[in-house]
């Protein structure tokens, strides 16, 4: 697939504060979430059984999915772009029930682009799926 910036003409994000407007960081409130990296764990054994080597085929895929829109989300630079990314991040987290994760990447919708600590939160958050 296309990377974002190459899916979408540089206009479309032109003029981002005409239908969007820019959120200041200090009116969101975000709490850290408690999250349980088995839970892909049980979902993947829930989808597929115990075929070892199918759940971890699909964790990979499921990792390399995460890590590339998390690193679309740290390129980003306006609202549309940022928000598509944290749209789909959403979307992976759904297909495999990481509600977590899906609230994680809802914040990250709202959020301003590039906000640092939605972006810290993510990596360790997929760090710790990593580790799971």
């Amino acid at each position: 697939a296309a990377p974002i910036h190459d899916t979408y003409p540089s206009s479309f994000c032109a003029d981002e504060n005409a239908l969007l407007p820019k959120l200041n960081v200090s009116q969101i409130a975000f709490t850290p979430m408690s999250y349980d990296p088995g839970a892909l764990n049980a979902a993947l054994a829930a989808a597929v059984g115990d075929d070892r080597p199918l759940i971890e085929d699909l964790r990979v895929a499921f990792m390399e999915s995460a890590e590339r829109q998390l690193d679309l989300l740290g390129r980003a630079r306006c609202d549309a772009n940022w928000q598509l990314a944290a749209w789909r991040l959403k979307g992976l987290a759904a297909s495999f029930g990481l509600t977590g994760l899906m609230a994680m990447a809802d914040d990250a919708a709202e959020a301003a682009p590039g906000d640092p600590r939605i972006l810290r939160l993510l990596r360790a958050t997929l760090e710790d799926l990593r580790q799971g």
